[in-house]
């Protein structure tokens, strides 16, 4: 199977076909090992088998287990690379939560500039 375009959903995902586009999980993600992903990925968590070209976030996790591929950066609390995976780009490890704390200080800032 092909998907071409923007795949958006609440429910887990188990992709194990070829996707071009965006991809954008509010629950776990697992990228199968026949998957080639050209796509930025947003999920829960991401486990990879397959291959991906592209950005991939995610809030708590993202393993790359032997044979996977991801080709660009990655954002995410936590990562785990298996011997055998192959991994080409830049980590960003976030806290959870981080973001959302963040926000509230920013605007804080920006209100007491305001004056």
């Amino acid at each position: 199977m092909k998907i071409i375009g923007e795949v958006t959903s609440d429910e887990e995902l188990y992709l194990d076909g070829d996707l071009d586009g965006k991809l954008n999980l509010r629950n776990r993600l697992t990228v199968g090992p026949n998957s080639k992903v050209n796509a930025n990925i947003k999920a829960q968590e991401i486990t990879v088998f397959g291959t991906i070209k592209g950005n991939v976030e995610s809030e708590s996790r993202v393993s790359l287990r032997t044979g996977a591929s991801i080709v660009g950066d990655i954002k995410t609390a936590g990562i785990v690379i298996e011997d055998g995976a192959y991994f080409k780009g830049g980590i960003d490890i976030s806290r959870p939560g981080e973001a959302t704390a963040a926000a509230p200080k920013a605007q804080a800032a920006l209100a007491g500039q305001k004056r």
